[in-house]
């Protein structure tokens, strides 16, 4: 039923898209990007009062159908309370992966470096490159 209504919805979508650009533009730039209308079929006053009626009857049908298909989609679930559901679980701290060393050696551990070892004092420093 839900899948007919939805064929249904789509079709009144696309009946409207139609009918809303086959409406004469008041001012701005039409389809053709001059302003004109549909010459030949209907003129004047005739095809704005067809065009504005089957604009809101498409987009009364397009209302209903909307609504339809909400209130199947809301039916299908239970009903639920803001109250039985149980209190938000507090956050964990994760304990350091490697505890008193420094941040940088906590960094390059999860890059996969190992801790380089410290300097004996006085001896000279070698950067390493990468």
């Amino acid at each position: 039923m839900q899948t007919v209504i939805i064929v249904i919805h789509l079709l009144i979508v696309l009946a409207l898209i139609g009918v809303v650009l086959l409406q004469r533009s008041e001012g701005g730039l039409g389809l053709g990007g001059g302003g004109g209308g549909v010459s030949g079929f209907m003129t004047g006053r005739g095809q704005a009062n067809a065009l504005t009626r089957a604009t809101a009857i498409l987009a009364g049908c397009f209302f209903l159908t909307s609504l339809i298909l909400g209130i199947m989609a809301h039916r299908g679930r239970a009903p639920t309370s803001v109250f039985d559901r149980g209190a938000p679980a507090a956050p964990t701290e994760q304990a350091p992966a490697t505890p008193g060393g420094s941040v940088l050696d906590q960094l390059r551990s999860m890059q996969g470096d190992q801790p380089s070892a410290p300097a004996a004092p006085g001896a000279p420093q070698v950067p390493q490159s990468r």
